[in-house]
């Protein structure tokens, strides 16, 4: 799991995916902070991503980097520390720029349930698939 969360580290805009009636809805989203095998999110709570979230948590996000991507399958949540959601809102170069305070945003994390490590460099590529 550990090359999993150092390719993240490094490749941090992601393509996730959410379902809505039955199809799926993908778009880029920045990972805001990992915390073991926790990974952190914000968006508006106007947005259509908000709402598909809350109806359906579950998601799968694919990064890619080179010859390696990276698959993560989990669930989100909700329920992120105050001091968190004010860490990621204060670090993050875009976000005071487009909202007025960390309160104008929702933060949620996703738990990775599964991931694929693929790396396509080696001969025989290495494919590693993770679960917790």
């Amino acid at each position: 799991m550990q090359k999993v969360l150092e390719f993240l580290c490094h490749n941090k805009e992601v393509a996730f995916a959410t379902v809505e009636d039955n199809k799926p809805k993908i778009r880029v989203f920045q990972i805001m902070k990992i915390s073991e095998t926790t990974l952190y999110f914000a968006t508006s709570p106007y947005k259509e991503v908000y709402r598909q979230l809350q109806n359906n948590p579950n998601v799968e996000l694919l990064g890619m980097g080179g010859n390696i991507s990276v698959r993560i399958i989990g669930s989100v949540v909700f329920d992120v520390p105050q001091s968190v959601c004010i860490e990621i809102f204060e670090t993050n170069e875009v976000l005071p720029r487009l909202y007025p305070a960390y309160k104008s945003l929702v933060y949620f994390c996703l738990h990775i349930r599964e991931a694929d490590y693929y790396d396509l460099n080696p001969n025989p590529p290495l494919f590693k698939h993770y679960e917790q």
